[in-house]
């Protein structure tokens, strides 16, 4: 029997290394930009396995690698390069994220982070790879105005608006990077150019050309792995339409 007491939402971690790390999150959204891009630093930047997000929201599944079970939501860090980066292999449901996004901003902020960076996708019709981007504040907004699209008006929906909105309210520095996609396929190439603005915002030198060769194959596997979670997850609440950001 599970106690009341027992938080909804639970973060446990080794103690990271890193002092002020730059923290990094992507969840899985219109074409997986922000798990890819995550997954690629991941790998690019040899990250060590810190810990795990865990939450009666989340669906009832295991995430599999090379036979070994993982946690759905892991935490990564480079202490060398001060990088924290939160990965998921689950959508996080609309009706989840207030909570979640509290619970994040609660432990970013025990961990003294310096800047937060929440990706994500956006669909468009103009065939381009854009990356369109929001800041908590002016300081950050002057940083990535000449490296992105720049959003006059528009909203961020899901895991990703939630944590910008939670970051604003306690203060957090946190920018919202969205790479433009077609579609809801995954788009490894959306991911590139985000990495490559990421980059360019922060002075990271992660290097692209192998998430860029490798595109089409990640577009066919994780297209197969996102039908297996969606016919895997179950929802009590009805869908509704959200807006198109996030």
């Amino acid at each position: 029997m599970v106690s009341e007491s027992e938080p909804f939402v639970k973060i446990i971690n080794e103690p990271l290394k890193s002092k002020n790390p730059l923290v990094i999150g992507g969840f899985p959204g219109i074409g997986l930009v922000g798990n890819i891009a995550c997954q690629h630093i991941i790998e690019e930047l040899g990250m060590k396995y810190m810990g795990s997000i865990d939450s009666r929201y989340f669906p009832p599944l295991a995430v599999l690698f090379n036979g070994i079970v993982y946690m759905p939501v892991r935490i990564y860090e480079s202490a060398k390069k001060e990088i924290v980066v939160i990965i998921s292999d689950i959508p996080i449901h609309p009706t989840a994220s207030y909570d979640i996004s509290k619970v994040l901003a609660d432990w970013m902020q025990a961990i003294n982070t310096k800047n937060v960076v929440s990706i994500a996708g956006i669909a468009t019709a103009t065939g381009e790879r854009r990356v369109f981007g929001g800041a908590t504040n002016a300081e950050l907004l002057e940083k990535i105005k000449d490296k992105t699209e720049v959003f006059q008006v528009g909203t961020i929906s899901g895991i990703s608006g939630s944590i910008m909105t939670e970051s604003y309210l306690r203060g957090l520095p946190a920018v919202s990077l969205l790479g433009e996609t077609p579609g809801p396929n995954p788009d490894p190439r959306a991911a590139v150019e985000v990495i490559k603005v990421l980059n360019n915002i922060f002075g990271l030198e992660i290097d692209t050309d192998k998430l860029l060769s490798q595109a089409e194959q990640i577009e066919l596997e994780l297209s197969k792995l996102a039908e297996q979670v969606k016919t895997t997850e179950t929802s009590p609440i009805p869908k509704k339409e959200f807006p198109m950001y996030g």
